[in-house]
């Protein structure tokens, strides 16, 4: 089967874990830069990627990169462009587009000139007039870094982080692909505890379920290439097969979110049973001062408010307080990691964390506190028993 050049977009900071992930599904010809990671795969590798990767923003399909100095090399260079190749005859196709460091930087006029070049190609392939874009959707995206423009589609439609289980909105939530990042950062493995005490509506507790149980974040969703003529309907068929063959809902886990706010818990137990985790997740009402963990050497990964959108400072100052106390106190062999955007939160929370990580979650810059708990005990050392009898009672 044809190769094709393909993007995986990631916020900055996840690069490495959308990278690792490609690599799990096979696709080890890549290269990674900030932001993204381009790889090369058969077509295949569109569905599958969509379907199974937890961490990336979106999946590009890269069309063609050439110079454009000009709006006349630009048009010139989409209009050369195998369009035909991927977008039906009646393709709806937007463009969108952004100009870094090159000539040309009204990214309006770019995207002008992008469109009437893709209309001319298409009229000209289907022997038409005019584009009637009366069909589904494929978006276009151009983008020109230092006069050498990258023109993609963007496979996926709707942001990856939208896998279908969250349909309740709540104020500030963490997005799923960031929450998996996290997950794959802090290096949790399904056979620990894990537990979010300021879970919200549930994201992160959710997320590390799906993990455990190897649920593919995509199989609630659709996206927009299932509707291109060139990708058959039974390539998005087997893919989902081998979702539904990969999932192992044998799989045990202790995973656990808690709030002090029973509104947003609601949700989250309504989120977790659309992936029909409901049962298996415990949520629990429970302010962040009264954790307690009934197991040892397991994970803390959360994201508490920090001021930007959610409490003054004076509260999230004594939050982060709250939070130093109970976790150093109650959980001394769980390792516990915090992201917030507070720069003090340090001083709050009264330890200097082991490691930080610059983040953003959504356009705020954050921090990811690491505060790696002791390694578990491999074995356990029995006491001998006393009552074992003697050399000479065996004489």
């Amino acid at each position: 089967m044809d190769k094709v050049d393909l993007i995986a977009t990631a916020a900055f900071g996840l690069e490495a874990s959308v990278a690792y992930e490609l690599k799990q599904l096979g696709y080890t010809d890549q290269h990674v830069e900030p932001g993204r990671i381009t790889f090369r795969a058969d077509y295949t590798a569109i569905a599958r990627a969509n379907m199974f990767l937890r961490v990336a923003d979106r999946v590009l399909l890269r069309v063609g990169e050439f110079p454009a100095s000009t709006f006349d090399e630009l048009f010139d260079g989409v209009r050369y462009l195998p369009w035909g190749d991927w977008l039906a005859e009646d393709a709806y196709f937007p463009v969108d587009g952004k100009s870094v460091k090159s000539t040309l930087t009204s990214v309006p006029a770019v995207q002008g000139v992008v469109k009437k070049a893709i209309a001319d190609a298409m009229a000209e392939r289907y022997g038409r007039a005019t584009s009637p874009e009366t069909g589904d959707r494929a978006k276009i995206l151009v983008s020109l870094l230092e006069d050498v423009a990258t023109l993609t589609i963007d496979t996926s439609g709707e942001g990856l982080h939208k896998r279908g289980y969250r349909p309740l909105n709540v104020t500030a939530p963490l997005k799923e692909t960031l929450a998996a990042g996290l997950i794959s950062i802090a290096r949790w493995f399904p056979d620990r505890p894990f537990a979010d005490p300021l879970c919200g509506s549930g994201t992160l507790p959710i997320e590390a379920a799906m993990i455990a149980q190897k649920i593919a974040p995509g199989k609630l969703r659709r996206f927009d290439a299932e509707h291109w003529p060139v990708l058959p309907a039974q390539l998005w068929r087997d893919v989902r097969t081998e979702a539904l063959d990969k999932e192992d809902r044998r799989v045990e886990f202790d995973i656990q979110g808690s709030d002090i706010d029973p509104t947003v818990l609601e949700y989250a137990r309504k989120h977790a049973d659309v992936v029909g985790l409901g049962r298996r997740i415990r949520f629990e009402q429970t302010a962040v001062k009264d954790f307690k963990p009934t197991s040892e050497y397991g994970w803390i990964i959360t994201n508490p408010p920090y001021g930007e959108r959610l409490g003054t400072a004076a509260e999230v100052e004594e939050l982060y307080r709250q939070m130093g106390e109970a976790f150093q106190a109650d959980a001394p062999t769980w390792s516990v990691y915090v992201l917030t955007g507070y720069e003090r939160f340090e001083r709050f929370y009264d330890k200097v964390a082991a490691k930080k990580r610059k983040l953003y979650n959504g356009q705020i810059r954050c921090d990811l506190y690491a505060y790696p708990g002791p390694r578990k005990p491999r074995f356990t050392v029995l006491e001998m028993p006393t009552d074992l009898p003697t050399e000479e009672a065996t004489d």
